[in-house]
């Protein structure tokens, strides 16, 4: 087998993880995360940033293509750097993980009782709505986006805008170092 396809072999053997980093709201700190992985050749695939419970932290979730113990070894070099809380890799724990997706889908009058039945299915929302098209919302996990990315695409999708996956533990408590909050969680 050639380098190329070994290589591209391991990568597709590779899952994606689900990566969550609480870190404090300091300026720089999502880019010294980041630059961890993109200094080891990893690439993020989705990264969404947002306020937590605790006003002075931040969430990263990050979702990587890698294998299970990279992501611990990388995890070890993120929670070392100063302003990270905790970094913790959520693909196997009980966690909840949705994904919003906002995309402009053609509708001519003679289809438009089609695709407004399609995505009920969907529990797909019409946040606006003009003559040609309309914007539908659809809030879910990633699968439930493709899928409906996969029944609309055939009515013409204008434009699309996905946020990335978030993630919430459902239940850990964790106390951060030096913080004496026991309602600080590691998910807040």
């Amino acid at each position: 087998m050639s380098q190329t396809g070994s290589q591209s072999q391991a990568e597709s053997e590779q899952g994606t993880r689900t990566l969550s980093v609480l870190v404090e709201n300091r300026f720089g700190v999502l880019s010294r995360v980041a630059g961890l992985f993109s200094a080891r050749g990893y690439n993020i695939e989705s990264l969404t940033v947002a306020g937590s419970s605790d006003p002075s932290l931040s969430r990263i979730t990050m979702v990587v293509r890698c294998q299970h113990n990279l992501a611990q070894q990388i995890l070890k070099h993120v929670n070392k750097l100063m302003d990270v809380v905790t970094a913790v890799d959520l693909t196997d724990e009980n966690c909840v993980e949705r994904e919003l997706l906002l995309v402009r889908v053609r509708a001519p009058h003679e289809k438009r009782a089609t695709l407004l039945t399609e995505a009920e299915i969907f529990r797909a929302r019409v946040v606006t709505a003009t003559p040609e098209s309309y914007v539908f919302e659809v809030t879910g996990d990633s699968g439930k986006v493709d899928a409906f990315l996969d029944v609309v695409r055939s009515y013409g999708i204008d434009d699309m805008v996905r946020t990335g996956r978030v993630a919430l533990q459902r239940n850990s408590i964790v106390t951060a170092p030096g913080r004496d909050d026991a309602s600080l969680t590691a998910t807040s």
